[in-house]
């Protein structure tokens, strides 16, 4: 009898905390996300939009001017888990054109009452909230207190000296 031993080797990415509040749940990895409504694509890792600008495809971390009033919550999105889907483009275009203006909602991460998005919400609040920042005291105040403090040891120390000086003459001895 002989056996064999096998190895495999398994790699999972989860990327639930960075993708936005407003992609669509039931997914634990996204890279892209196509937006028919806007013709565009969002890169989820570097959190930026993908779309084309006179024929050359443009990375901007905000949609173009004319999309200012669009609601990324209420449009749909179709993830994409391929590199440079943006390379695809008049293919998605022709087969995702049918939701452009889709009424109906897809539920998105900000409404979802799933634990990984309840937690993954969590830690991103926790981790994008910045210590308090404390006054620190001015380093000038103190440097005149101890200038101050000196001077005054110096004048102590004069008084000092000239009062025992005034005490020996009194009793006779050398001022």
């Amino acid at each position: 009898m002989s056996s064999i031993t096998t190895k495999a080797q398994v790699n999972i990415n989860i990327n639930i905390g960075s993708q936005p509040d407003w992609g669509p749940t039931g997914y634990d990895h996204v890279d892209y996300y196509y937006l028919p409504d806007v013709d565009a694509y969002y890169y989820v890792p570097t959190k930026q939009y993908v779309y084309l600008v006179n024929g050359t495809w443009a990375w901007r971390n905000s949609l173009p001017s004319r999309y200012s009033g669009y609601n990324l919550y209420n449009g749909y999105k179709v993830v994409m888990n391929n590199p440079k889907p943006y390379l695809s483009h008049q293919s998605h275009v022709k087969q995702y054109s049918k939701y452009k203006n889709y009424n109906a909602k897809q539920v998105v991460i900000r409404d979802s009452r799933e634990a990984k998005y309840v937690n993954a919400r969590s830690n991103n609040a926790t981790q994008n909230k910045r210590p308090a920042q404390t006054a620190r005291p001015v380093q000038r105040t103190s440097v005149r207190k101890n200038v101050e403090v000196k001077k005054d040891n110096k004048n102590n120390v004069a008084n000092a000296n000239n009062n025992s000086k005034a005490r020996n003459k009194g009793r006779g001895g050398k001022g």
